[in-house]
Parts: structure tokens; C-alpha cells; sequence
């Protein structure tokens, strides 16, 4: 049994989707963020970042794992799933695991923090990470073109890792527009049944945008 310790955020997505693809038992425990329980001796015990995700696999000797590119990795090794055993094939899975995890991940956070959650509009900044983040589609875009997956014609948890992210595109004020190959990735990937389960688990906020967005402005500014 894996223990999920997350929340309705594009990184905990990833790991639910993974849970999901790989058929495994998993129980989730919510974290709730607004209320600071990632900060809380007991998750920090778990995850010393104090941030969501982590895992638990009570079927290792209650291992514990963090950061979301890891347990992505750790769940493949474990199951010998979505992660190629040619060595070439592997690597290329991990380059785009690395390319989410450094690129996609911080560059639409920040266009999130800047575009949504700062009550003080930097347009600057907002620019700034908007535009590296289209960029970051357009790598994608070129490399999709040629590949059914991000990393091949495999499906694997790089497409898990960047996924989750890149749908919410809109949320962060990035264009899509004649990202033709990146629209068909998204589209496609949404249809399958481990994606549809995974972006609600666990369920999101069911505050306006409005609202959400004056929430999560507390968490980032405190």
C-alpha cells in the first residue's frame, strides 16, 4: 500500500495519475496548504521540504520518498512500468522528466504567482515567465511533431510530469495558439482513464477562481 500525502495542485496530480496507471494500492491523505499542514512537525517528519508530494510505501519498509520527480521514478523502478529498459529509451524519459521538473514546473509557477496570486501586478515579471513558459511549449511543440509522447512513442512518466502542468495553460496566461502538435498531446491525454481519475484526487477547491486565487495570495506572500 503507498500512502499519498497531496493536494489538488498539478505536482500532486502527477502522482495520483502515476498511482492510477500502474494499478497500485494507494490511500490518499490530504494535505491541506491553505491551513499550513505541509508545515506541520508531523509532514515535515515526512517530506523535510514541507512540500506536497510524498509517499509512503508501507510495502518497503515504510519508505518514504519526496519530490515529485522522484516518486515518479521510484514508482516505475518499483513496478518496472512506464519507464523504457532500453538504456537509450531511458534516458530520453528522463531527460523530459528533468526538462518538466526544471522548466515547465517553475516557469508556470512563477507566471502563476505573478499573472494570479500577487495582489501587486509586476508586469515585468508577469511577461517575464509567460514568455519562457510559451518557449518551454514551443521545445515541446518541435518534439511532439515527430513523437506520439513527449519522449517517444512510449507513454511514460515524463508525460505524467508535464501533463498535470501544461493543461492549465489558461490559468497561467500562456497561448497555445498553433501549437498544433502540444494541442493534440494534451487532448489525447486528458481521454485516458488514469488522467480523468488523477486530476481529482483529490478533488479540487470549490471556491471561484476569484477566491482561490485570494487564498493561495496568503500561502505565497506569507
Amino acid at each position: 500500500m503507498i500512502e499519498l500525502y497531496t493536494a489538488a495542485t498539478p505536482n500532486g496530480h502527477k502522482i495520483s495519475i502515476a498511482l492510477e496507471e500502474m494499478g497500485l494500492d494507494y490511500q490518499v491523505i490530504h494535505i491541506d496548504l491553505m491551513a499550513g499542514e505541509q508545515k506541520r512537525p508531523e509532514f515535515i517528519a515526512i517530506n523535510p521540504n514541507g512540500r506536497i508530494p510524498a509517499i509512503i510505501d508501507r510495502g518497503n519498509d515504510d519508505f518514504t520518498v519526496f519530490e515529485s520527480g522522484a516518486i515518479l521514478l521510484y514508482l516505475a523502478e518499483k513496478t518496472g512500468k512506464f519507464l523504457p529498459a532500453n538504456p537509450k529509451e531511458r534516458s530520453q524519459a528522463t531527460q523530459w522528466l528533468m526538462f518538466q521538473m526544471g522548466g515547465v514546473g517553475p516557469m508556470m509557477g512563477q507566471a502563476n504567482v505573478f499573472y494570479r496570486y500577487f495582489q501587486e501586478k509586476i508586469p515585468a515579471a508577469i511577461v517575464r515567465y509567460q514568455h519562457e513558459s510559451r518557449r518551454l511549449f514551443e521545445v515541446m511543440n518541435n518534439q511532439l511533431a515527430d513523437n506520439r509522447y513527449i519522449a517517444g512513442d512510449q507513454y511514460t512518466i515524463a508525460d505524467m510530469a508535464t501533463w498535470p502542468w501544461v493543461r492549465t495553460y489558461e490559468w497561467s496566461g500562456v497561448d497555445i495558439t498553433g501549437l498544433t502538435h502540444l494541442q493534440r498531446w494534451i487532448e489525447e491525454l486528458a481521454l485516458r482513464p488514469a488522467s480523468q481519475k488523477g486530476i481529482v484526487t483529490p478533488p479540487s477547491s470549490e471556491l471561484s477562481e476569484e477566491e482561490l486565487a485570494k487564498e493561495i495570495r496568503k500561502m505565497v506572500t506569507e
